[in-house]
């Protein structure tokens, strides 16, 4: 009886000097995630300059490349919608410690701005998050086309690769996609970052 005891002693102690578990910091990161927000975030009467900046270069970046591209011009041509998505991905990248630009370019990849997107494994929105993630943060109700449902679980799980690869960013989106070991979606995802 002394033995299991003290077994089991051993095995609490080291699983609290392990830390919380990568599902757990996730599910810290999207607690405060109300399913019943609104799909964007509504325009603040504040906006600091970097944010304002940023939404302002990033949509005449987008406005350039629908010139050249008609279905990204169907999708983002609404210019209301457009800046409060930039709106809504600037404070969700900048909520999880992640650059903008960065989350812009992996929504770029992943679905080239559909919202309403489904890859073949199930992946879904605009960050092609897996359905079995809501379970795992707890939020089995999510629906994960809402925009800021979509964004904050795709920016935590994001974040928590990056700390997960000790802020390797070339790992981290490899593990992002399933594809670790290899090169090629962080090289594209560096390819579609827009400066």
């Amino acid at each position: 009886m002394n033995i299991v005891r003290g077994a089991l002693m051993l095995l609490l102690a080291q699983s609290a000097q392990a830390g919380p578990s990568q599902e757990a910091v996730i599910r810290l990161q999207v607690a405060s995630l109300d399913a019943n927000v609104a799909d964007t975030v509504r325009q603040s009467a504040v906006m600091n300059d970097e944010k304002r900046q940023w939404i302002e270069q990033t949509d005449r970046a987008l406005v350039i490349q629908m010139a050249e591209n008609k279905a990204l011009a169907e999708r983002l041509h609404n210019q209301r919608l457009r800046r409060e998505l930039l709106q809504t991905i600037h404070y969700e990248a900048k909520r999880a410690g992640l650059e903008p630009d960065l989350v812009l370019s992996v929504i770029r990849v992943e679905s080239n701005f559909r919202k309403y997107a489904i890859s073949s494994a199930g992946a879904r929105g605009y960050m092609q998050v897996m359905p079995f993630w809501a379970d795992i943060v707890g939020e089995r109700s999510t629906d994960l086309f809402n925009v800021r449902t979509n964004l904050r679980l795709g920016c935590a799980i994001l974040r928590a690769y990056l700390d997960q690869e000790k802020g390797n960013l070339s790992r981290a989106l490899a593990r992002y996609n399933g594809s670790l070991g290899s090169a090629t979606y962080p090289n594209y995802i560096y390819a579609s970052w827009i400066k």
